[in-house]
């Protein structure tokens, strides 16, 4: 069972006059992943590196960012991997203040950097999510759009034409009792796409 984080996390450590920020950020995918990299790079625009490692189902990444090659991003991900979190950005920002620290040195301060960071961060279990489609008349509409919200679903798209399309995200594992509930529901004139 993996875990995620519920809220971003940051810690600042500085080490031999190079400040090192590190940020755990819980990512749905690669995109969103990229996305928080930028902003962590507009945000610190005098930052010499931001070295980085990314496990978000099956997308992973790293990026030593200029570091020497295995002295940045494996560690951030080995740190990820031994906290068993999927779905987590690890960045690490770092202001170089002149005192060089040796491959081993760098390895450290990430591995640290990260560590601390992750340290107290509130973690929830990561639960895989998939897309249901379902078709119903519009006088069944009202009715599943209430246990949508009931069930806490997630309503992605509805279209209207001769029948309604909803489309929704909810647990994997919830998926076939979802389907009978929707039959149910509908007198069996549910259709599932």
């Amino acid at each position: 069972m993996s875990h995620t984080l519920s809220t971003p996390v940051s810690s600042e450590l500085e080490i031999r006059k190079s400040r090192f920020i590190a940020h755990a950020i819980p990512v749905a995918d690669r995109d969103a992943a990229m996305l928080e990299l930028q902003r962590l790079r507009t945000e610190h625009p005098g930052a010499t590196h931001v070295c980085w490692a990314l496990l978000a189902g099956g997308q992973s990444g790293m990026s030593d960012d200029g570091e020497p090659s295995g002295t940045a991003g494996r560690p951030i991900l080995e740190v990820l991997r031994h906290h068993d979190l999927d779905g987590v950005l690890a960045a690490v920002v770092r202001y170089y203040g002149g005192v060089k620290l040796g491959a081993g040195g760098l390895v450290r301060a990430y591995t640290d950097a990260i560590a601390s960071a992750l340290l107290d961060a509130p973690r929830v279990e990561r639960i895989a999510q998939v897309s249901l489609g379902v078709e119903v008349g519009y006088a069944d509409e009202a009715r599943v759009r209430r246990w949508v919200d009931a069930e806490g679903y997630v309503l992605v798209d509805s279209a209207h034409g001769m029948l309604v399309k909803m489309t929704m995200r909810l647990p994997a594992t919830a998926l076939d009792a979802a389907k009978r509930t929707l039959t149910d529901m509908t007198q069996g004139k549910a259709g599932f796409f």
